[in-house]
Protein backbone atom coordinates (compact mmCIF):
# COMPACT_ATOMS: atom_id res chain seq x y z
CA UNK A 1 0.00 0.00 0.00
CA UNK A 2 1.45 3.35 -0.98
CA UNK A 3 0.83 6.47 1.07
CA UNK A 4 -0.28 9.81 -0.28
CA UNK A 5 1.09 13.06 1.03
CA UNK A 6 -1.38 15.39 2.73
CA UNK A 7 -1.41 17.61 -0.38
CA UNK A 8 -2.63 14.67 -2.48
CA UNK A 9 -6.26 14.27 -1.44
CA UNK A 10 -8.73 11.65 -2.59
CA UNK A 11 -11.42 13.50 -4.57
CA UNK A 12 -14.65 12.65 -6.37
CA UNK A 13 -13.74 10.50 -9.37
CA UNK A 14 -10.69 8.94 -7.66
CA UNK A 15 -10.50 5.21 -7.10
CA UNK A 16 -10.78 4.75 -3.33
CA UNK A 17 -7.42 3.61 -1.95
CA UNK A 18 -7.60 0.14 -0.45
CA UNK A 19 -6.59 -0.42 3.18
CA UNK A 20 -6.85 -2.94 5.99
CA UNK A 21 -7.61 -1.95 9.61
CA UNK A 22 -8.92 -3.63 12.78
CA UNK A 23 -12.57 -3.14 13.74
CA UNK A 24 -14.09 -2.68 17.20
CA UNK A 25 -14.36 -6.47 17.44
CA UNK A 26 -10.67 -6.92 16.55
CA UNK A 27 -11.61 -8.38 13.15
CA UNK A 28 -9.43 -7.27 10.22
CA UNK A 29 -11.46 -5.30 7.67
CA UNK A 30 -10.33 -4.55 4.13
CA UNK A 31 -12.09 -1.91 2.04
CA UNK A 32 -11.70 -4.01 -1.12
CA UNK A 33 -13.88 -6.67 0.55
CA UNK A 34 -16.89 -4.37 0.06
CA UNK A 35 -16.59 -4.04 -3.73
CA UNK A 36 -19.97 -4.67 -5.30
CA UNK A 37 -21.86 -2.44 -2.88
CA UNK A 38 -21.62 1.25 -2.02
CA UNK A 39 -19.65 2.31 1.04
CA UNK A 40 -20.00 5.42 3.18
CA UNK A 41 -16.58 5.91 4.75
CA UNK A 42 -16.41 8.64 7.36
CA UNK A 43 -13.35 9.87 9.20
CA UNK A 44 -14.01 11.53 12.54
CA UNK A 45 -11.65 12.96 15.18
CA UNK A 46 -12.27 11.09 18.44
CA UNK A 47 -14.61 8.73 20.29
CA UNK A 48 -16.73 10.15 23.12
CA UNK A 49 -16.42 13.81 22.17
CA UNK A 50 -19.50 15.97 21.71
CA UNK A 51 -19.33 16.50 17.93
CA UNK A 52 -18.19 12.96 17.14
CA UNK A 53 -20.88 11.40 19.31
CA UNK A 54 -23.48 13.55 17.55
CA UNK A 55 -22.11 12.48 14.15
CA UNK A 56 -22.00 8.73 14.83
CA UNK A 57 -25.48 8.86 16.37
CA UNK A 58 -26.75 10.62 13.22
CA UNK A 59 -25.27 7.77 11.14
CA UNK A 60 -26.88 5.31 13.57
CA UNK A 61 -30.27 7.03 13.27
CA UNK A 62 -30.04 6.94 9.45
CA UNK A 63 -28.74 3.38 9.34
CA UNK A 64 -32.00 1.83 8.09
CA UNK A 65 -32.08 4.28 5.18
CA UNK A 66 -28.47 3.39 4.30
CA UNK A 67 -29.50 -0.27 4.43
CA UNK A 68 -32.37 0.33 2.01
CA UNK A 69 -29.76 1.73 -0.39
CA UNK A 70 -27.59 -1.40 0.18
CA UNK A 71 -24.77 0.78 1.54
CA UNK A 72 -22.15 -0.21 4.09
CA UNK A 73 -21.35 2.46 6.71
CA UNK A 74 -17.82 2.50 8.17
CA UNK A 75 -16.33 5.02 10.60
CA UNK A 76 -12.60 5.59 11.12
CA UNK A 77 -10.67 7.39 13.84
CA UNK A 78 -7.29 6.93 15.49
CA UNK A 79 -8.87 5.59 18.68
CA UNK A 80 -8.00 2.07 19.84
CA UNK A 81 -10.04 -1.06 19.20
CA UNK A 82 -11.02 -1.04 22.90
CA UNK A 83 -12.18 2.58 22.75
CA UNK A 84 -14.26 1.80 19.64
CA UNK A 85 -15.75 -1.28 21.32
CA UNK A 86 -17.04 0.73 24.29
CA UNK A 87 -18.18 3.61 22.03
CA UNK A 88 -20.21 1.17 19.89
CA UNK A 89 -21.77 -0.47 22.95
CA UNK A 90 -22.55 2.82 24.69
CA UNK A 91 -24.35 4.30 21.67
CA UNK A 92 -25.67 1.04 20.15
CA UNK A 93 -23.94 1.68 16.83
CA UNK A 94 -24.99 -0.86 14.16
CA UNK A 95 -21.98 -0.26 11.90
CA UNK A 96 -18.25 -0.89 11.93
CA UNK A 97 -15.69 1.46 13.46
CA UNK A 98 -12.07 0.99 12.39
CA UNK A 99 -8.99 1.83 14.41
CA UNK A 100 -6.43 3.87 12.45
CA UNK A 101 -3.86 4.29 15.21
CA UNK A 102 -0.97 6.30 13.78
CA UNK A 103 -3.24 7.82 11.10
CA UNK A 104 -1.85 5.96 8.07
CA UNK A 105 -5.23 5.62 6.35
CA UNK A 106 -6.14 9.22 7.23
CA UNK A 107 -2.94 10.32 5.47
CA UNK A 108 -3.59 7.91 2.58
CA UNK A 109 -6.89 9.69 1.92
CA UNK A 110 -5.42 13.15 2.54
CA UNK A 111 -7.87 13.98 5.33
CA UNK A 112 -6.77 17.40 6.59
CA UNK A 113 -6.39 18.57 10.16
CA UNK A 114 -8.55 21.44 11.36
CA UNK A 115 -6.65 24.43 12.71
CA UNK A 116 -3.54 22.31 12.25
CA UNK A 117 -4.30 20.31 15.41
CA UNK A 118 -7.63 18.49 15.32
CA UNK A 119 -8.14 15.47 13.08
CA UNK A 120 -10.48 16.38 10.24
CA UNK A 121 -14.03 15.17 9.69
CA UNK A 122 -14.53 13.96 6.11
CA UNK A 123 -17.07 11.57 4.55
CA UNK A 124 -16.45 9.67 1.30
CA UNK A 125 -19.23 7.98 -0.65
CA UNK A 126 -17.74 5.14 -2.69
CA UNK A 127 -19.76 3.37 -5.38
CA UNK A 128 -19.93 -0.39 -5.95
CA UNK A 129 -16.97 -0.19 -8.35
CA UNK A 130 -14.73 1.49 -5.76
CA UNK A 131 -14.93 5.00 -7.26
CA UNK A 132 -15.38 7.95 -4.91
CA UNK A 133 -18.59 9.71 -5.90
CA UNK A 134 -18.68 12.45 -3.25
CA UNK A 135 -16.42 13.94 -0.61
CA UNK A 136 -17.91 16.07 2.14
CA UNK A 137 -15.77 17.86 4.70
CA UNK A 138 -17.11 19.87 7.63
CA UNK A 139 -15.84 19.97 11.18
CA UNK A 140 -18.99 21.70 12.46
CA UNK A 141 -21.97 20.51 10.37
CA UNK A 142 -21.74 16.97 11.74
CA UNK A 143 -25.26 15.85 10.79
CA UNK A 144 -24.80 17.19 7.23
CA UNK A 145 -22.39 14.29 6.62
CA UNK A 146 -25.34 11.88 6.80
CA UNK A 147 -27.53 14.07 4.56
CA UNK A 148 -24.80 14.42 1.92
CA UNK A 149 -24.09 10.69 1.93
CA UNK A 150 -27.77 9.77 1.54
CA UNK A 151 -28.30 12.30 -1.28
CA UNK A 152 -25.28 10.93 -3.13
CA UNK A 153 -26.35 7.32 -2.69
CA UNK A 154 -29.84 8.13 -3.97
CA UNK A 155 -28.40 9.85 -7.06
CA UNK A 156 -26.13 6.83 -7.74
CA UNK A 157 -29.03 4.38 -7.54
CA UNK A 158 -31.37 6.57 -9.64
Amino acid sequence: MSFRGTKDKVTAGSVAPDFTLPSQSGETVRLKGFLGKPVVLFFYPKDNTLGCTKEVCAFRDGFDEFGMLDAEVIGISSDSVQSHRSFVEKHKLPFTLLSDQGGKVRRLYGVPNSLGIFAGRVTYVIDEDGVVRNVFSSQIAVEKHVEEALETLKSISA
